[in-house]
């Protein structure tokens, strides 16, 4: 399929080239060529979406970026720093690329200013966050973004019409030592991005951001962090023991309306075709889009996996290209009007 529409996609700093090289250790087993592709911003990724038939990539700021920084001068400060580099450097590719803000999420009012600035003066298409905000004097802190002292941030984004990305990142300080010390091949994709990511949703789901803003636009990646998976339990929890215990005061909804109304899910890092067709089952197709998680993963496994599954053209179409152009609101782009074949 030519024209796909991929948003999560990383890139960092090249000045971090070495804090690179030393953290890719950690999960590749060829970090030079992962230091390589992570920096590169106009070559490498054309290439490979030239190659794969992807039309338009949302770029966005390596995990765990910002949020592991908890010194706030320093974070806003790196955010800035960030978004400008990123947005020079696909200035002259508005058909290909597009990019997520970086926020620093110490302050509620400092982050709406941030997406502001990004949206209405580089076109930024949202912002993708890391999931808890790092914070306190020894980092030992975790900020949420699920209580109402949020909600000028939440304001914001509906305001602006751009959806956030809540990205995960990797367990730190006192929970990483209490949790995942003794576990660590855990920590990542195999099972602590899930956790955590669907703890921080499933939060503000039960604690009302999204009664309060009915409009926001959440988007959770890797095929929804599990959520899927335990959405008949959690709607019956919710609606048959829950509600009846206080949570219909700040959950108005049942989850599964949340999930049609309020939020996204990508199929970035997970290409099973068997999990997806779940997926479409118990989320939808409307609300499901095409990702691939470079470079964390390749093109080449995510685009040949999804090119290949059978599923039929229109649904096809709606995951790898129609929604993404709809939440987005895209002109065009790289082979956007291609016709998708069989």
């Amino acid at each position: 399929m030519l024209g796909k529409i991929a948003l999560e996609e990383a890139f960092a700093l090249p000045r971090f080239e070495e804090k690179t090289r030393w953290w890719a250790s950690l999960f590749s087993v060829d970090p030079e060529t992962h230091v390589k592709e992570i920096t590169d911003i106009n070559k490498l990724r054309i290439e490979h979406a030239d190659k794969y038939g992807v039309g338009y990539q949302i770029l966005s700021y390596t995990a765990p970026g910002v949020q592991d920084i908890w010194d706030p001068v320093e974070a806003q400060a790196l955010a800035v720093e960030i978004n400008d580099y990123i947005a020079e450097q696909i200035r002259d590719k508005p058909d290909r690329f597009g990019a997520f803000a970086t926020l620093s999420m110490h302050n509620p009012q400092e982050a709406a200013s941030e997406l502001r600035r990004c949206v209405q003066t580089y076109g930024f298409k949202g912002a993708l966050v890391n999931d808890t905000q790092r914070a306190g004097p020894d980092g030992d802190d975790m900020i949420f973004y699920d209580n109402a002292s949020w909600d000028i941030f939440w304001q914001t984004c509906t305001e602006l019409d751009v959806p956030l990305y809540l990205h995960p990142r990797n367990p730190t300080g006192t929970i990483y030592e209490k949790l995942w010390a003794d576990r660590k091949w855990l920590v990542g994709p195999p099972l602590s991005f899930a956790q955590g990511v669907s703890l921080h949703v499933l939060g503000m789901v039960t604690n009302g951001v999204f009664d309060r803003h009915p409009n926001l636009q959440l988007i959770m990646g890797h095929l929804g962090e599990h959520v899927p998976f335990d959405m008949w339990r959690i709607n019956h929890w919710f609606e048959d023991r829950k509600k009846l215990l206080g949570l219909a005061e700040t959950c108005k909804k049942t989850i599964r309306e949340y999930f049609a109304q309020n939020i996204w899910i990508t199929t970035s890092g997970h290409f099973s075709t068997t999990t997806l067709n779940f997926c479409m089952a118990e989320v939808g197709v409307d609300r499901i889009l095409f990702s691939i998680d470079y470079p964390f993963e390749t093109f080449e496994d995510a685009c040949v996996w999804f090119d290949g599954a059978e599923l039929n053209l229109s649904d096809k179409a709606k995951i790898g290209r129609d929604n993404a152009a709809r939440l987005f609101k895209l002109g065009a782009f790289r082979d956007y009007d291609a016709k998708v074949k069989a």
